[in-house]
C-alpha cells in the first residue's frame, strides 16, 4: 500500500510538473542513469511537493490536492469541500470549479473530501436531478419529507385504493403516512378534497404570507415545478429549472 502511494504521488507530481511546459513527454532511461537524470532534472526545475490550488492561490500538499475525474482539473481539499457545499445547499449537483468546465463531480470521487451529512445531501440531489419536475412528490409530513416519483406512489395507490380512501389517498414509501396526492397534506379522512381545500385554503401560514408577498410583487410560479419566479429582466419566456 505504501509503495502504491509512493507511485501515485510520483505520476502526481510529474503530471503537475508537465503542465508547466509547453511541450513535455515521458522518457524511459536505463536504471544506471537515473541518479544522473534526477540530479539533472532536480538542478533545472527543482523538487516540488506542493501545489498553488488554482481558487485559494495557496501553495498546498500534493496530497491534498484534488483532481476532477474526466477533466484533470485540480483544486485543494478544501475549496473543493466548500464549493460542493454551497451547490448542494442551493440544491444543484456540484460540477468542476473550473470556469466553463461543466463536468460533472461523482459520489465516488467526492468521497474523498465531503463529510458523511454532505455525501447523504449529494445522495439526495442524484436522486432529485434524475425525477422529472412534474414527477416529483414529497411527503407532506415535516419529519418525513421524503422524495418520491409519482410512478412510486402511483405502484402504492393499487394497495391503498378502497371504497373508504378514494383515489386520492397515497402513502409514503419512507415513513408509511398516508397522505393526499390531489391536497399535498397529510390525508384528510371523511372530506372530499374540495372541501378540505375550502376549509384549510392555506395549509401553513407561511403560505398565505407568500401568497401575499407574490402577488405584491408581481411573482408567478413555475407551471412545471410550482417554483415562484421572479422577473428580473429580459422577456417573459420561462424555462424550468
Amino acid at each position: 500500500r505504501q509503495t502504491k502511494n509512493k507511485i501515485e504521488d510520483m505520476v502526481n507530481e510529474a503530471l503537475s510538473l508537465m503542465r508547466k511546459f509547453k511541450q513535455c513527454e515521458f522518457s524511459l532511461i536505463p536504471r544506471g542513469q537515473v541518479g544522473y537524470a534526477t540530479k539533472l532534472a532536480t538542478e533545472l526545475v527543482g523538487t516540488k511537493k506542493r501545489e498553488t490550488c488554482a481558487i485559494c492561490l495557496e501553495d498546498t500538499d500534493l496530497s491534498k490536492i484534488y483532481a476532477v475525474e474526466g477533466c484533470a482539473h485540480r483544486f485543494c481539499f478544501s475549496c473543493m469541500k466548500e464549493h460542493v457545499k454551497i451547490k448542494l445547499l442551493g440544491g444543484t449537483l456540484p460540477a468542476c470549479p473550473q470556469d466553463g468546465c461543466t463536468t460533472k463531480l461523482t459520489m465516488k470521487d467526492s468521497k474523498i473530501f465531503l463529510s458523511p451529512q454532505l455525501l447523504e445531501i449529494m445522495v439526495q440531489r442524484i436522486r432529485e436531478g434524475q425525477i422529472p419536475p412534474t414527477q416529483k412528490i414529497y411527503c407532506p409530513y415535516s419529519k418525513c419529507s421524503a422524495l418520491m416519483s409519482l410512478r412510486e406512489v402511483i405502484s402504492s395507490w393499487a394497495l391503498m385504493y378502497t371504497v373508504a380512501g378514494g383515489p386520492t389517498l397515497r402513502k409514503c414509501i419512507k415513513c408509511k403516512g398516508l397522505f393526499c396526492i390531489s391536497c399535498k397534506v397529510p390525508w384528510h379522512a371523511g372530506m372530499s378534497c374540495c372541501d378540505y381545500k375550502r376549509k384549510y385554503p392555506h395549509v401553513r401560514p407561511e403560505d398565505a404570507k407568500l401568497q401575499n408577498l407574490a402577488q405584491q410583487r408581481s411573482w408567478r410560479k413555475c407551471v412545471k415545478c410550482n417554483h415562484m419566479i421572479e422577473l428580473a429582466e429580459g422577456c417573459y419566456h420561462i424555462t424550468c429549472v
